[in-house]
């Protein structure tokens, strides 16, 4: 009988990182591939991309509706508890032998309740790390703990994950999975990317994404106007901007980024999203990547293209030297963006190495999830001590 395999996804971003696990789960012989699609999938609003995931031939097992049309703290916690429901009833009706999930949504911290009461392994990628602007921080740690095994994408992170009592044997640094992308997808050209898009290239170009930052009191208005300011500076500059995502205030963001956009569309575009293929092959064309998403972390740094990084939304992250940190101010951004066009940054990060390996994680984590030992007693795992001195 085949090992049953459910990955859960609710993001555009989070499918583009998953797409290569689910294709090698679904070439293997030994596994059957299962399909939940959710969250931000679902809505019109933000591109009905779960018909992206049809469209590469995957096939969706169960859609759980949970979005609503709020994106308030109220909105999201009743988002969650709607979720809680609907994966019940879908993982009722699946049983899967494993439920993978990815990073720290609240999406997926709605999957992880269900799966945990009905006694489904979790494996978990992305866990151990921080990021102390987003009430995601809570919810990674949450799912590790709610998880049986784990896929990270750093030693450093490895070792947290450890720290929060998980068994090392069931703990692995296979890299960032989102590198296998760059590894495997043949990326379109300029003349591609205009095509498909309607982009038009200047003499420098920006992709810009930011996201809301969910642990502020004080909304985003202040900050997204202050990049909006710093972008002001450079009117030379061709700028392509995605979309923000459904948390708190995301809708208010791209209200502003379209506004915005309105008034230089000889110059700017904004969309609801690009696609996986579509976002790394515009990014290698790029003279920066602006904004807070954690992309400019994990997938830029392969590129050796600069990364400006707004605000607090990644603290925490552990960073290459591509990436250029600054408050949300105007001023900040607008100079940190002068350093990333400097020849002098460039030539700094030419010879750079991504602190997150070089991809070939979906077919090590497959190996894992088709060996790993399910029985009862294997999954009541016990918390594991670590040795450490209190100052």
């Amino acid at each position: 009988m085949k090992r049953k395999i459910c990955i859960v996804t609710g993001t555009r971003a989070e499918y583009g990182l998953l797409y290569w696990l689910m294709k090698d789960i679904q070439a293997d012989n030994s596994l059957e591939l299962q399909i939940i699609a959710t969250g931000m999938h679902l809505s019109p609003e933000f591109g009905l991309t779960y018909k992206t995931i049809e469209k590469d031939g995957l096939f969706i097992d169960a859609k759980v509706e949970m979005l609503l049309s709020s994106d308030t703290p109220v909105g999201i916690a009743k988002s969650i508890g709607l979720g809680v429901i609907g994966f019940a009833d879908a993982l009722d009706r699946l049983q899967p032998d494993v439920m993978v999930l990815l990073g720290d949504r609240y999406e997926a911290l709605a999957a992880a309740q269900a799966a945990m009461v009905a006694r489904i392994p979790i494996a978990h990628i992305h866990g151990g790390e921080a990021t102390e602007g987003l009430i995601d921080e809570a919810i990674r740690h949450s799912i590790t703990k709610m998880s049986f095994l784990h896929f990270t994408a750093a030693e450093e992170y490895r070792r947290r994950v450890i720290q929060l009592g998980e068994a090392p044997d069931r703990v692995f640094n296979f890299g960032a999975i989102g590198l296998d992308n760059i590894r495997r997808l043949p990326l379109l050209s300029k003349d591609d990317l205009t095509r498909q898009t309607g982009f038009q290239w200047k003499h420098i170009n920006f992709l810009v994404t930011y996201h809301p930052v969910t642990l502020t009191k004080n909304g985003v208005g202040s900050a997204v106007q202050a990049l909006l300011d710093a972008l002001d500076d450079f009117p030379q500059a061709g700028i392509l901007f995605t979309q923000a995502n459904s948390d708190t205030d995301g809708r208010r963001i791209n209200v502003m980024v379209q506004e915005y956009v309105d008034k230089h569309k000889d110059r700017m575009l904004s969309v609801k999203t690009l696609g996986q293929l579509r976002y790394l092959s515009a990014i290698r064309y790029m003279d920066a990547v602006i904004g807070n998403s954690s992309s400019g972390l994990l997938e830029v740094p392969s590129f050796r293209v600069p990364t400006v990084n707004l605000g607090v939304r990644q603290r925490g992250r552990i960073m290459a030297s591509s990436v250029i940190n600054c408050e949300e101010t105007t001023h900040a951004i607008h100079e940190a963006i002068r350093k990333a066009l400097s020849d002098e940054f460039k030539a700094s990060i030419r010879i750079m190495k991504s602190p997150f390996g070089n991809g070939g994680v979906s077919e090590r984590i497959v190996e894992v999830l088709k060996n790993v030992e399910l029985s009862t007693t294997q999954i009541m795992k016990p918390f594991h001590d670590v040795e450490f001195v209190v100052s």
